[in-house]
């Protein structure tokens, strides 16, 4: 005869539980009918006057669809309540912070810490919080949230004594120092400077503030004391414009304006224009610009198309073989392709990247200048932008698309080129107050780091350690 098994060798694995999802109908009627059948099971096991323990058949019901209790005694009482079961409400894509902020609250965020650098101050995570959240301009964040952000703005933490303090990346810092120097150098040789970017207004673009009656406190009230319910407000956001132009201190390049209508549901504007439609319109714009100057843009992915691609090991072996061979780079047949990977990142900087936009500005004897990430209020058309947009809020009565793209042509047509050498020279300044910004992080950082290495300083601390 066989050895009984023994339990203890044989013990089973607790069944795992679903994890916790919105019920469908059909789950919701299924979780229904195994109660019933628990509860017609248990009570066939009774005396005719007993009744079986609920608690006891929710359990049994639970552990069999291993499911939670608490999910069994939901659906029971929403069919008593209601005697049917409703379909879960549909969820909207998840969204994150990036997805819901524009390039100017990050500039924003940004030039909030930097403030602390220019008042000889080191920023924390909690100081920033409390300036931003206080900004009636900005939204309000969460610890955790900000802490994202900053991470996204390419801002690290250093170590000091006793806590951390948010610096500028270095890459980020090198990149600024460098165009800060370049456009100077421009400037000194004489070269005009273009500047170029990209903005959207939606057809609900009103004013922020206005003054309100506070003795009006209904429409019937209004109606009966001569008075009206104040101004008329736009229902939401409504559609959104899609707005690109050119210009320098003597205004704006002729016939160049790029405007048109958003894609429906599209949260950011960015993901709206693309590489071809801005070649495009850029290639028209390029015979009309003076000769030898400058253009300055930023980083938006549709003006920094890759002339050429280099390899990754995605590629095929053969495929990176035939792109070293093209330039003359000696390899081995016999090599794998990680070393051969190798070999291009050894020889990646002779082949620099190079960038179509760039390439076609070459042609017309034009230079490429990119903006440090994030860096707005280097670029003069942001101020441009904002006379523009001032007036279409004033202005704004119907709310409606057509309306809305009328206005901001005429605010454009509003900006002289007086204004447009006043928006520059405010820039300029702008430039040498942030070239000495650099010289106040070394010393604040001289003055509080201690003992930082290259991956401490490239992770961020934990959330007690910012406390």
């Amino acid at each position: 005869m066989d050895p009984q098994p023994s339990t203890s060798s044989q013990s089973l694995s607790p069944r795992k539980k679903r994890p916790r999802v919105a019920l469908s109908v059909t789950e919701k009627v299924m979780i229904q009918n195994v109660y019933k059948h628990v509860f017609e099971e248990k009570a066939a096991t009774l005396l005719p006057f007993e009744t079986p323990e609920k608690q006891e058949c929710v359990s049994k019901t639970a552990d069999i669809l291993g499911i939670g209790v608490t999910s069994v005694y939901s659906v029971l009482k929403e069919y008593k309540e209601n005697e049917q079961f409703k379909s879960p409400e549909k969820r909207g894509p998840k969204h994150n912070f990036k997805d819901k902020l524009d390039d100017f609250t990050f500039t924003a965020i940004r030039r909030k810490v930097h403030q602390f650098f220019y008042a000889n101050e080191p920023p924390t995570i909690a100081k920033v919080l409390k300036v931003v959240n206080e900004d009636t301009d900005l939204p309000n964040f969460s610890w955790s949230t900000l802490r994202k952000i900053m991470k996204h703005l390419n801002f690290k933490y250093a170590t000091k004594s006793r806590q951390s303090i948010l610096i500028d990346r270095q890459d980020i810092i090198l990149w600024r120092q460098r165009y800060l120097r370049q456009i100077k150098e421009y400037r000194r040789e004489g070269r005009y400077i273009y500047y170029q970017d990209e903005t959207w207004i939606n057809e609900g673009h009103a004013p922020k503030k206005a003054w309100i009656d506070q003795t009006v406190l209904s429409s019937r009230q209004a109606f009966l004391d001569g008075l009206t319910t104040g101004l008329k407000q736009p229902s939401g956001k409504g559609k959104r414009l899609i707005i690109g132009h050119i210009g320098g201190e003597e205004g704006f390049v002729e016939d160049s304006l790029l405007i048109f209508e958003s894609v429906k549901n599209k949260d950011d504007y960015h993901q709206e224009m693309y590489a071809d439609a801005f070649e495009k319109w850029f290639s028209e714009v390029l015979p009309k610009l003076k000769p030898n100057s400058v253009v300055v843009i930023d980083n938006a992915p549709y003006h920094s198309r890759k002339l050429e691609s280099f390899p990754t090991m995605s590629w095929t072996k053969s495929r990176i073989q035939e792109w070293l061979t093209s330039k003359n780079i000696s390899f081995e047949t016999t090599m794998i392709k990680a070393t051969l990977i190798e070999i291009v990142r050894q020889h990646k900087h002779q082949h620099g990247e190079k960038f179509v936009v760039d390439e076609m500005a070459a042609q017309h004897g034009i230079t490429v200048l990119r903006l440090p990430p994030y860096h707005c209020e280097l670029n003069p058309i942001e101020l441009v932008w904002a006379q523009a947009k001032g007036y279409v809020a004033r202005k704004n009565k119907t709310f409606k698309m057509q309306e809305v793209k009328k206005l901001f042509e005429e605010g454009l047509n509003l900006v002289t080129a007086e204004k447009w050498k006043s928006c520059v020279s405010h820039v300029i300044k702008e430039e040498e107050k942030m070239y000495g910004l650099d010289h106040i992080i070394d010393n604040i950082s001289d003055r509080f780091i201690i003992n930082v290495t290259e991956s401490d300083s490239d992770d961020f601390v934990s959330e007690d350690e910012d406390e």
